[in-house]
């Protein structure tokens, strides 16, 4: 069984050193950028379905490091997760080796550092799952492939900023839009090679902190086929909404006259002149194109209208016909008659505890364990470092506090999960481990008749979501992947300041098919400790030959003839 698993699978390798260097200049001030392998963003890591993954990250910070691999679902293996739940750190001058598979997945995904708000210095960068040649597509082969990192960029220090958001100070924002680690045309020329007459697969995600964009390319429409992981309807697009951690594939003709075109990258829910540095402004060049860019910059919707946004995420629809990572049609695997096992209703919110500004949960900030709490779960039943389900998913806490919130997830049940956000931003949330079906968006309150407006025929499957402001979301999600698993906001102030919790999805069997013991390199920190190396058992001597009669008869006449010598002398 386990050799069909991995039938047409490779083990790829990577080596990577993560560094702080000082001389790459993104936005033309020096600040430390997090590099991986000297690059801004990191390489590529381009595998197929059911590759198995290696990745050995050496840590040359001055600080702790993780990296977590967005959408990547880990089947079975929540202990590479690489989140501060799952994993201990990696410290200063050490290494570790994440070995995970890119099981039953395919799409556009990303990576990047999950602890100590290293994310706004960098160590992203993108993920292609590919399908296998056996599974046809459901649009032509490409002419060529794009990864296009987007997102918001701080002129400080992300040491500075997470100084002054330790401090309570929440007014700092980003203050430029980089494609691929640049700042905007023409300062750095930020630019896609084409050919004309072709059709090419642009991979978009938005690796950024805060802000959600919208993406479109000058005089060039958009069909949409992907996002993370899930082949959708193909729908023509002018222009992309794309939320802080989320990914999209689409696929863009070059047929138009020989030149060089703007791509465009605005913020949502901010007013941004056209010359605003927070615009990321690319070009699209048609090889041996002699024209510049001209023009302006090709307009996007409001940046405040929501109308617009809510209506293009319901548009995104799953594509029920095509096979993605398996043979089976997507639409084999539907929500339209599932029975609900539990409803979490999850609230965000901007509190203050302890003196201190913090974002929660139902009124819980999320407080970092010393222990991983897959490690304390595993060696120690959690004890000492969290209470299960001592805080509750679906209402808020009479008051605003700080703990550890761990709340238990049924088994291979449906979970479905309403994220409300009554705060002035457009959020995004994300759950590790699985893939949900987004099956509803609304303005005001949720209530249970809200079921009624839910998409269930097709809703698209994703791991992370938009919440707009003063509204709701909701999902389904199939809790067959055992495990700790972190739901957080991708908005990465409300992530570092408490905006998560942890769902523990426990299988009680221990046949390590349905989940994976721990790693053979395990890290410890907290209270488990490393068990003690056994001491070897000293290996006895085993005695000499014994003497045969004759030998020790002729000994003891050699013995008597001595003594008669050394008498007579």
């Amino acid at each position: 069984m386990l050799q069909a698993m991995f039938v047409n699978a490779d083990d790829i390798y990577l080596e990577w050193q993560v560094n702080i260097d000082t001389t790459i200049k993104p936005v033309s001030i020096d600040q430390p950028v997090i590099t991986i392998n000297g690059m801004f963003p990191g390489p590529l890591i381009n595998a197929t379905t059911n590759d198995i993954i290696h990745v050995n990250v050496f840590n040359n910070m001055d600080e702790p490091l993780l990296i977590t691999w967005n959408g990547i679902q880990q089947r079975l293996n929540s202990w590479q997760d690489g989140v501060s739940g799952t994993n201990c750190p990696i410290r200063p001058g050490s290494s570790w080796t994440y070995v995970f598979t890119v099981k039953d997945q395919i799409g556009t995904f990303s990576y990047f550092p999950s602890i100590n708000f290293h994310k706004a210095g960098g160590a992203f960068g993108p993920i292609r799952v590919n399908p296998r040649v056996v599974i046809p597509t459901p649009f032509p082969k490409p002419h060529g492939e794009f990864d296009l990192l987007i997102g918001d960029w701080y002129n400080n220090s992300f040491k500075d900023i997470r100084l002054s958001l330790n401090k309570s100070l929440l007014h700092l924002h980003p203050d430029t839009m980089l494609m691929n680690g640049n700042s905007r045309y023409p300062q750095t020329n930020r630019t896609i090679v084409v050919e004309q007459g072709e059709t090419y697969l642009i991979r978009i995600s938005n690796v950024g902190t805060e802000r959600s964009i919208n993406f479109r390319i000058q005089n060039h429409p958009m069909l949409l086929v992907e996002t993370e992981g899930s082949y959708t309807s193909q729908i023509i697009l002018d222009s992309l909404d794309v939320h802080v951690g989320q990914s999209y594939s689409v696929l863009v003709t070059t047929n138009q006259p020989k030149a060089d075109y703007y791509m465009v990258a605005s913020p949502k829910m901010v007013n941004t002149p056209e010359s605003s540095q927070l615009v990321g402004v690319g070009v699209l060049h048609y090889d041996d194109s002699t024209t510049p860019v001209q023009g302006p910059l090709p307009r996007g919707p409001d940046p405040f209208d929501l109308n617009f946004s809510i209506n293009q995420a319901k548009s995104i629809r799953w594509n029920l016909t095509a096979g993605a990572a398996r043979p089976n049609p997507q639409g084999t695997f539907n929500v339209s008659n599932v029975t609900l096992s539990q409803t979490f209703i999850l609230q965000g919110s901007l509190d203050e505890i302890n003196g201190s500004a913090r974002y929660a949960v139902n009124n819980v900030s999320y407080r970092v364990p010393d222990t991983a709490l897959k490690l304390a779960d595993y060696y120690k039943n959690g004890t000492g470092t969290y209470k299960l389900d001592a805080y509750s998913a679906n209402s808020s806490n009479p008051v605003a506090i700080d703990a550890t919130f761990v709340v238990s997830g049924v088994h291979n049940g449906w979970l479905e999960i309403v994220f409300k956000n009554d705060m002035l931003v457009i959020d995004t949330w994300h759950l590790d481990g699985f893939g949900f079906y987004v099956v509803g968006f609304g303005a005001g309150d949720w209530t249970p008749n809200m079921r009624s407006t839910y998409n269930l025929y097709d809703p698209v499957v994703r791991s992370t979501v938009q919440v707009y402001p003063g509204g709701w979301t909701a999902v389904y999600a199939y809790l067959d992947n055992p495990g700790m698993w972190n739901l957080r906001s991708q908005v990465l102030k409300h992530w570092y300041l408490g905006q998560e919790l942890y769902i523990r999805v426990y299988d009680p069997d221990p046949n390590p098919a349905k989940e994976r013991q721990p790693p053979s390199n395990i890290l410890f920190c907290g209270s488990v400790i490393p068990p003690p190396v056994p001491t070897p058992t000293p290996v006895p001597v085993p005695p000499g030959p014994k003497p045969s009669p004759a030998t020790t008869l002729t000994i003891n006449w050699f013995s008597i003839l001595l003594i008669f010598v050394f008498a007579l002398v």
